[in-house]
């Protein structure tokens, strides 16, 4: 059975001062040779007390500004992180995409990136190399991918990581965004090949700033707010809430008293110019 459960999860990160930053000279100060918990280290609390179950056939995203937790979150989902308090629980093969690039060679080529990604997802070499072929059309990418990768622009970059990312077979797919470097076309293309590998796996936890991409391939989400849920429920409904805390953070916040003047004065024009105003 795929899933995956939080049970009153904390993750937490000590942070060593400049002075004491060895773990080392840490250990062989303290009384006892261990190290007490809080003592003298003060201590980043990334998420606090999460509940959360998610089961075979979820779609989940994540919501909230930078800060708040969600990649925290995919890591301890993913089985990167280990909850500091509470527990993780997880069934089925992860497939993490946090970073389009990561793992990629920028001195070997394409085509023997293709490999090295794919198998850095969970595939064999053999799995990869039967599609490689599928992929190499979809990337459009031609001869260039013979060549190496640091040739390679931002959005050329992404073209293979994407054709990559979308043909492996995960159980669970976590996945954080970082499509935005392609072009209009291509992305579309993207993102039918998105619905189709999310089509294929088990369940998906899906952080993302971009709201049509939320509400396309997301059924539920999950805001959070200094690594604690804010709210949860189906993923239109989070999202508007999200939405509509952000423009009343916006609107009283004084650094951004011209925006909302520009936007007031975009509002009187539209007004005006609607029929039945009297304006010719």
């Amino acid at each position: 059975m795929i899933g995956v459960e939080l049970c009153h999860a904390f993750v937490e990160f000590p942070v060593f001062d400049a002075k004491s930053r060895s773990l080392k000279k840490r250990v062989l100060r303290s009384a006892g040779g261990a190290i007490r918990d809080g003592a003298k280290v003060p201590v980043v609390t990334a998420l606090q007390d999460l509940t959360v179950s998610i089961a075979e056939g979820d779609r989940v995203g994540l919501v909230g500004h930078n800060g708040a937790g969600k990649s925290t979150l995919l890591r301890l989902l993913a089985g990167i992180y280990e909850p500091t308090r509470g527990s993780a629980w997880r069934s089925g093969r992860v497939a993490p995409v946090f970073d389009l690039g990561l793992g990629l060679d920028p001195e070997t080529s394409g085509l023997e990136n293709i490999l090295v990604r794919g198998m850095f997802l969970g595939m064999t070499r053999k799995q990869m190399r039967a599609r490689a072929g599928e992929i190499a059309e979809f990337t459009e990418l031609g001869d260039y991918l013979r060549m190496p990768l640091r040739t390679y622009s931002t959005g050329m970059r992404v073209r293979l990581a994407l054709g990559v990312v979308t043909s492996i077979d995960p159980e669970i797919l976590v996945l954080d965004e970082g499509i935005g470097a392609v072009d209009a076309d291509f992305l579309e293309r993207a993102r039918s090949r998105l619905h189709e590998l999310i089509a294929r796996c088990g369940l998906l936890v899906f952080a993302s700033h971009t709201e049509d991409f939320l509400l396309d391939l997301c059924d539920s989400a999950l805001w959070l707010e200094s690594g604690r849920i804010v709210q949860a429920g189906a993923v239109a409904e989070v999202v508007g809430a999200y939405r509509r805390r952000a423009v009343r953070t916006l609107e009283s916040d004084p650094r951004f008293e011209h925006v909302r003047g520009e936007h007031a004065a975009r509002r009187s024009i539209t007004a005006s110019s609607e029929p039945g105003t009297g304006r010719r």
